[in-house]
């Protein structure tokens, strides 16, 4: 209930006119029977009538309010419990821009997108309820059974043997609800969760003739969100029959006490037509309260799984130190340790190295040697366990993350592409970057030609997941995209696995003549992509096993010939 308050302190006029609303629909569903009462003991047994005129045309004016005060009330609700699910989608979809890797993976993408989505619907729907029924139910209920026991005390001890059963019930269904909503939500994200593997997953799925594998392990998991969902609807729909019973129980208790209270005299018709006009809506009315009891487990779980989302601290925080001066243009390594979050052993050991302006250093070894999440500390996405990163002479954590990132280019291992058109992509670079800046772009990464290919050129659609293009294009959309940025530091996360040796050359031909003062830092696992490095970093089990040019490493380290040996012809090696 804490986040709804949170959320709903935001709309307090509208909640106002939604209380105002609830008054105004108490005030017909109470006024008329009233009014009803009196016709019927006053006007028809009197043959009044002027009575009857006038109080009919009072129940006119009574409706008219009530029709207003209805419509108002299911404006109220529907543009707060809608505004609400929006704030928390949003404010969801922010705080997951800020976690880092680790706190997306310990709670789950697939999890993620269930809580921004179903979740948030959940709780849409309970405030949808309770904005209806949190003021109405308390008014209509003390209300009605004030005129019920003003009405007849002896019959209102029918009711009230009736009521105390409900509550006892729905208190019942709702802890019995609560588990079975939390395994439901819970199962729900694994079906998010083997869906979005199974799509992203597709040709891997089809090339091993897996079809039927994934088919049975995403119906076993459909199974047991259905038997789930199964158990919590036959929970709730068994509660409607019974109240329902016990009404018509109370309603038969009550004809058979009023008949000898009409006989005796001591009930006229108009109040017994009255009282159980008031019965009706007393008992409706604690059927909303036990409705909103009963969803309430389910709303408070969703809740929970949101909250716990807005209130999760990102392992990376951005805390700018104030007067730190940045020096000239360089990256430096200074003696660094990484372990990750939810590791034990060290990726990364004692790792220290320096780049300058114009300088190009490159990272090679084995997979598995640590060369991509060395330069994931760069631009922050994890932190180091110990030492230091300095960007300009600065340590990263003291620079404000978002200035930092624009200093950097980064171009990842896996080219990722967002739907849209190709000029979007290269775009997202850079927002306000000109025509000609995207053209020259995609020409310096070697895109221009295939682009041109395409029947609408640079407004030729992305589709999702960038299944219209090869992987190479793809990696050639992603270079351009950071080309298009001019930042100070570039990253190639192993941009060029998916190039041919023809391309490969003349993309990083193009590069040298374009990247005269920045840094660049490259991650290969092909020698020819980085033999003209200023500086080669040989990597092997998150140590430095060598340092220097190509020339100097096949002379001096025995790692990086034996990768060299594997790759390049004994000419080749000989003439290097």
């Amino acid at each position: 209930m804490r986040l709804i308050f949170k959320y709903l302190k935001r709309y307090k006029l509208l909640f106002c006119l939604n209380v105002l609303s609830v008054f105004g629909f108490a005030l017909v569903e109470l006024g008329i029977p009233t009014i009803v009462s009196d016709m019927i003991d006053k006007g028809v047994v009197n043959q009044d009538k002027t009575y009857l005129i006038r109080m009919g045309g009072l129940i006119v004016l009574i409706s008219v309010i009530g029709v207003a005060g209805t419509i108002l009330l299911g404006y109220c609700c529907a543009r707060i419990s809608t505004n609400v699910a929006h704030d928390i989608r949003q404010d969801v979809f922010r705080k997951v821009q800020t976690l880092s890797h680790s706190e997306m993976n310990e709670i789950g993408v697939a999890s993620l997108i269930t809580r921004t989505n179903n979740d948030a619907f959940q709780i849409m729907m309970f405030m949808n309820v309770i904005l209806r029924t949190a003021v109405l139910t308390p008014v209509m209920i003390s209300v009605s059974f004030i005129l019920i026991m003003m009405t007849s005390l002896k019959l209102s001890m029918i009711i009230l043997a009736t009521v105390p059963l409900i509550i006892i019930g729905v208190v019942i269904v709702g802890k019995i609800s609560s588990p079975i909503s939390e395994r439901q939500q819970g199962s729900l994200d694994s079906i998010n969760r083997i869906f979005r593997e199974n799509l992203t997953g597709i040709r891997v799925i089809r090339s091993f003739n897996n079809d039927s594998y994934e088919s049975e392990r995403f119906d076993n998991e459909n199974v047991n969100f259905m038997v789930q969902s199964k158990r919590l609807f036959k929970l709730m729909s068994s509660t409607e029959p019974i109240f329902f019973l016990l009404m018509n129980v109370a309603v038969i208790g009550i004809y058979l006490v009023a008949s000898f209270m009409i006989d005796d005299g001591a009930l006229p018709v108009g109040k017994l037509v009255a009282f159980m006009d008031y019965m009706f809506h007393a008992m409706f009315s604690v059927l909303l309260f036990c409705l909103v009891f009963m969803m309430y487990p389910r709303a408070n779980v969703s809740a929970k799984r949101i909250m716990r989302v807005l209130n999760t601290e990102p392992g990376i925080q951005n805390h700018p130190k104030e007067g730190a001066e940045e020096k000239e243009k360089s990256v430096v390594f200074d003696n660094v340790t990484f372990v990750y979050p939810d590791g034990e052993e060290a990726v990364l050991q004692n790792v220290s190295f320096e780049a300058h302006a114009g300088q190009t250093v490159a990272f090679i070894g084995s997979t598995g040697s640590g060369k991509s999440t060395l330069i994931k500390l760069i631009p922050r996405f994890y932190d180091v366990t110990s030492g230091k990163v300095l960007v300009n002479g600065v340590d990263v954590r003291e620079m404000d993350m978002y200035a930092l990132r624009d200093k950097i280019g980064y171009v990842s291992q896996k080219a990722n592409l967002f739907s849209g058109t190709i000029a979007d992509n290269i775009r997202f670079g850079k927002k306000e970057a000109t025509d000609d800046e995207v053209i020259h772009a995609a020409k310096v990464a070697q895109a221009y030609d295939f682009i041109m290919e395409k029947p609408n050129g640079f407004e030729e659609k992305i589709a999702e997941g960038a299944g219209n293009v090869s992987g190479g294009q793809k990696q050639r959309l992603s270079i351009a995209r950071a080309l298009v940025r001019k930042p100070e530091i570039y990253i190639y996360d192993d941009s060029f696995s998916a190039l041919d040796f023809r391309t490969d050359a003349r993309l990083r031909g193009e590069l040298k003549k374009e990247m005269t003062d920045e840094i660049v830092l490259i991650v290969a696992q092909r020698v020819s992509t980085i033999m003209d490095a200023d500086q080669i970093i040989v990597l092997n089990e998150g140590k430095i096993a060598g340092k220097g040019t190509h020339r100097e490493l096949l002379e001096n380290c025995k790692i990086y010939y034996e990768i060299a040996a594997s790759q390049l012809s004994e000419e080749e090696l000989a003439y290097e």
